[in-house]
């Protein structure tokens, strides 16, 4: 495996690692482990970084050999996936947000 494959398998392992990461930090959140969800949030980033800059690579090649690369269903589930990740984020700290609230306003009671 090479090229597009290879750096569509290294989009989607990136960035599946960031989802999960993101989704755990909420289960961490919801059981008062905040410093937990903070640190899974930083982990998710360190991979969705990965996942994005490869994602950048893949663009900038398209911008150097010009239009008419070779476009794959698994290119397009990459970039599905890598949005997906994106998304899992901002909801996680949506969620943390909310958790940390909740135990808050648990403890004034």
């Amino acid at each position: 495996m090479e090229g597009l494959e290879l750096t569509a398998f290294q989009i989607i392992s990136a960035v599946g690692t960031a989802r999960s990461a993101y989704i755990e930090a909420i289960q961490a959140a919801k059981h008062g482990q905040f410093a937990r969800a903070e640190a899974l949030i930083a982990e998710g980033d360190k991979a969705f970084i990965e996942g994005h800059d490869a994602h950048a690579g893949l663009l900038t090649r398209e911008a150097e050999n010009g239009p008419g690369s070779t476009l794959s269903l698994l290119i397009l589930h990459a970039e599905d996936q890598l949005m997906s990740a994106e998304g899992f984020k901002t909801i996680a700290l949506e969620f943390i947000d909310a958790y940390k609230r909740i135990e808050d306003l648990e403890a004034r009671i």
